[in-house]
């Protein structure tokens, strides 16, 4: 007889619960709060950015402030979803001071609880949302003006597509690359309806 598998919603709330006290870097002395993804965990598509910030952190979600409200108009014109159709993360779970980027240290502190977010969601594409994200999530160091727009094998699960664009901040400081992120999700939709 098959075992039964486990609710995804239960697998990450009981992640959760193993991380909400994390002190494997020193972000836990600034924080509010460990921020957990959210969304759907049976989602084709998880985006990942880079951290929280100080809304994000404030209140618990990733993406709710004004790079947030950027992206969920993407995932609503461009891809024609919601955002709870989706399941949204980031590489750092917790708040850089003043918003800074997380280290590689950091970075790499919490990778094992991303990893295991895509372990439990397996994902069709994991799309990154800035360099850091990728780094994160690739494992290497990366220009994101140079692979923008790429897809990659997931270093962990080579059946998972990991696709880069930037981040919906940078689209805010440089509204000339609406164009270009808009081309992205464009992108993006395809390759969430491909075999």
């Amino acid at each position: 007889m098959e075992e039964k598998k486990e609710d995804k919603f239960i697998l990450l709330k009981n992640l959760y619960e193993e991380w909400k006290d994390c002190t494997r870097c020193d972000l836990h002395k600034s924080r509010t709060r460990v921020v957990p993804g959210d969304g759907n965990p049976y989602s084709l598509l998880v985006f990942v950015g880079e951290a929280p910030g100080e809304e994000e952190d404030r209140q618990g979600k990733p993406f709710v402030g004004r790079a947030g409200q950027l992206l969920n108009r993407l995932i609503e014109e461009v891809l024609g979803m919601k955002r709870e159709d989706v399941y949204i993360t980031n590489v750092c779970k917790c708040r850089p001071p003043q918003n800074r980027k997380p280290t590689p240290i950091e970075m790499r502190a919490c990778f094992p609880y991303l990893k295991k977010e895509i372990e439990i969601i397996q994902p069709k594409v994991i799309c990154c949302l800035g360099a850091t994200a990728g780094e994160g999530i690739l494992g290497k160091s990366l220009r994101i003006t140079k692979v923008r727009g790429q897809v990659f094998p997931y270093p962990y699960n080579p059946r998972i597509k990991v696709f880069l664009t930037y981040h919906p901040a940078y689209v805010l400081r440089n509204p000339k690359e609406e164009t270009t992120i808009i081309k992205d999700f464009e992108k993006l939709k395809e390759l969430l309806t491909q075999e």
